[in-house]
């Protein structure tokens, strides 16, 4: 067979490709809703945070999860939380939120470490040096504590949060930009602050440079090529 498998490989590139238009769409979508409303976004993004330290402590009691990975894990979560502070302004050099992004890499590089170390064997007479299959977590398991309690949050915050470059001058974003004067009459004086989610400044970024690599390399002509 020739053919089927060329249609299979064009069917993973159209799939792949529709996978990555669907996720770009969502998080324009959930930064849109954020942006517009800010108070309830903070506070479902609190009780998320102190839910998740609960399931923690909860993992640690009941089904004895490691207690150094716990309470890591809780407190990179009050990291996380701490970023709430000037919600949904964030100053991408704050060391807060520098320390949040190796908070969540050193996370998951730990917890899947644990996750793939076989347990202890039984202590049984018949198998006294086999692997304690019946303790093992599942996939779904795995897969289900990796995105509910070390993704689930930071994902959140980066959908959320707006970086300090893509603030206008308003009220109170001096803290992301830096500028402490006074209003100068080109922004917004009515203390809405007009940012731009991270999120959403990355898709616009993606979008942006592929309209002008694709005008570049002749693909299609731009607005200012078509005036003429």
């Amino acid at each position: 067979m020739w053919i089927l498998p060329l249609v299979g490989y064009f069917g993973v590139v159209v799939g792949f490709a529709f996978l990555t238009l669907a996720i770009a769409s969502g998080l324009y979508y959930l930064s849109e809703l954020v942006e517009e409303h800010t108070v309830l976004a903070r506070r479902v993004l609190t009780r998320l945070i102190y839910g998740i330290i609960a399931v923690q402590i909860l993992l640690m009691i009941i089904d004895r999860f490691p207690v150094s990975l716990s309470v890591l894990s809780i407190a990179s979560h009050m990291v996380y939380a701490s970023n709430l502070r000037r919600f949904p302004i964030v100053k991408l050099s704050d060391p807060l939120f520098l320390l949040s992004c190796l908070l969540v890499g050193l996370n998951h590089w730990l917890w899947f470490r644990h996750f793939s170390k076989p347990l202890p064997p039984l202590n049984n007479w018949r198998q006294p040096y086999g692997v304690n299959y019946e303790e093992m977590p599942s996939f779904s398991e795995v897969a289900s504590y990796f995105g509910l309690c070390v993704w689930l949050v930071p994902f959140a915050l980066f959908v959320s949060l707006s970086a300090g470059e893509n603030v206008l001058p308003s009220m109170g974003s001096e803290y992301a930009t830096g500028d402490r004067g006074k209003p100068t009459g080109l922004g917004p004086t009515d203390g809405k602050s007009k940012n731009k989610g991270m999120a959403k400044a990355l898709v616009d970024g993606v979008r942006d440079w592929t309209r002008e690599t694709g005008e570049l390399m002749g693909f299609w002509k731009g607005e200012s090529t078509r005036r003429f």
